[in-house]
């Protein structure tokens, strides 16, 4: 109990502007990134962070120009990056800007270890509603774009867009999973994605064997799911953990032996609730790296009903249990994205706010002491 106690009073401490924590139980440290009104952006949401293998942090998000809310409206790609460890952030640039109420949104982005490639997932939204006669509402007219840096962010290509190579006939459109992608052990790029087809959502993955040239996308993991983060398991096996809209208020997890062309039965998590929202799910150590234990971590807005409560848990058995939760803001809070940073320290982009979870994206830093109360700590073969 007083851990926990410690723990929500530095975060309310830290929550509006820069803190730097170090006690006994590790290290917690927090910056805001983007903050709504500044740099002439109403609202900034939807955050998606790497760490290069230079060591460099790239954060991205949607950057509402005018006004808050989801696409159709003028949403901007937004970047900044930060070299210390996320103590400093660069100004802001825009990456994708399209005309009038165009937008682009909902990013996902991965490292390619092998190249240095960073690779951006993103939708493309038009202006435009199309019709929609199974689920009697009009649809977005939706594209899935790509661009890649090959210089730690500072350049980037041209957009291409994909939609065509990788929607099936009589799909809506295949949207990028907000957060992260990963690379497997043996080089494959996989975004999560998902499908809106006519009567539902279908959670994907959508995977590259030659370093972005071209892409696949695979078999749908299950219906009634869409934003989605996925883990590389250690027996090879990749699993998919989603955003439901089963009812079940919690996450849904679904996994496949064979990179996604069938899928085990999916599994309604409860120890893992969530009010329907995005999550970040991420691989933090290997012991076939020489870590001494195997450790995944995850991050939602850890309540049923609402969009507050953003919790960190640590999984020692590939996402078995949970049996590790620190809070890490009580209030109003939302969407997020881990990453590991080059000195093995967690570094967490998520949304937040006072009254509204959509205020602010606010930087994290922590360690495995501060998350374990001084119970674990990162140890490594010589």
């Amino acid at each position: 109990m007083k851990s926990m106690l410690t723990a929500l009073l530095l975060v309310e401490i830290c929550l509006f502007g820069t803190c730097e924590v170090s006690i006994a139980e590790g290290l917690f440290e927090t910056r805001d990134v983007f903050v709504g009104g500044q740099d002439e952006i109403s609202e900034y949401r939807i955050p998606a962070l790497v760490t290069t293998g230079k060591g460099t942090l790239i954060a991205i998000c949607d950057a509402r120009v005018e006004k808050p809310g989801d696409a159709i409206n003028n949403i901007d790609l937004a970047m900044k990056r930060s070299f210390d460890n996320g103590k400093t952030w660069e100004p802001l640039t825009i990456l994708a800007d399209f005309p009038g109420q165009q937008a682009a949104a909902d990013p996902s982005m991965l490292v390619d270890r092998t190249t240095g490639t960073v690779w951006i997932a993103y939708d493309y939204v038009l202006d435009k509603l199309l019709p929609n006669s199974l689920r009697k509402q009009e649809r977005r007219a939706i594209a899935l774009h790509l661009i890649y840096s090959r210089d730690d962010g500072q350049t980037w290509s041209k957009a291409t867009d994909i939609t065509r190579t990788v929607t099936s006939p009589g799909w809506e459109a295949v949207m990028a999973a907000p957060g992260g992608g990963i690379q497997t052990r043996a080089g494959r790029l996989i975004f999560p994605v998902y499908s809106r087809q006519p009567d539902q959502d279908y959670s994907h993955l959508l995977s590259s064997n030659d370093h972005g040239k071209t892409w696949q996308i695979s078999s749908p993991a299950a219906r009634m799911v869409n934003e989605c983060q996925v883990v590389e398991l250690k027996d090879g096996s990749l699993m998919l953990n989603m955003r439901s809209y089963r009812k079940k208020g919690c996450r849904a997890v679904a996994t496949t032996k064979d990179g996604g062309k069938t899928w085990g039965q999916i599994v309604d998590d409860t120890h893992l609730p969530e009010p329907t929202c995005q999550a970040s799910f991420i691989r933090y150590t290997d012991v076939r790296d020489g870590f001494s234990r195997d450790r995944l971590l995850f991050v939602n807005p850890a309540n049923t009903s609402k969009r507050v409560n953003l919790t960190v848990r640590l999984s020692y058995d590939e996402g078995k249990t949970w049996p590790i939760s620190k809070v890490i803001r009580p209030g109003p809070s939302a969407y997020s994205c881990l990453t590991v940073l080059k000195d093995g320290t967690i570094g967490l982009i998520y949304e937040n706010g006072r009254m509204s979870p959509y205020e602010r994206l606010t930087f994290a830093r922590f360690d495995l002491q501060w998350l374990t109360d001084g119970r674990d700590r990162i140890t490594k073969r010589k």
